[in-house]
């Protein structure tokens, strides 16, 4: 017995199934936007990094690079 979905053209089947081509061409044309480079997961681990550095009076820069803040003066 054969594949179903085999016996039915591409563009047929894009047609019978309109929600996951709309879904599809709108990912594209997003993609071409330029909605990947605006991913916040970078963002997200730079704040929780800079959290745990500020106990080390450090902290560090958007692509990951150390700084090192001046020591207090304790008295």
């Amino acid at each position: 017995m054969a594949n179903p979905s085999s016996q039915v053209s591409f563009l047929t089947s894009l047609w019978n199934h309109p929600f996951f081509t709309i879904s599809c061409i709108t990912l594209i044309g997003l993609f071409f936007a330029g909605i990947h480079k605006r991913v916040v997961a970078p963002s997200i681990i730079a704040a929780r990094c800079r959290t745990i550095l500020a106990e080390y009076n450090m902290s560090c820069d958007d692509t990951g690079k150390l700084i090192l803040k001046p020591r207090p003066h304790v008295q």
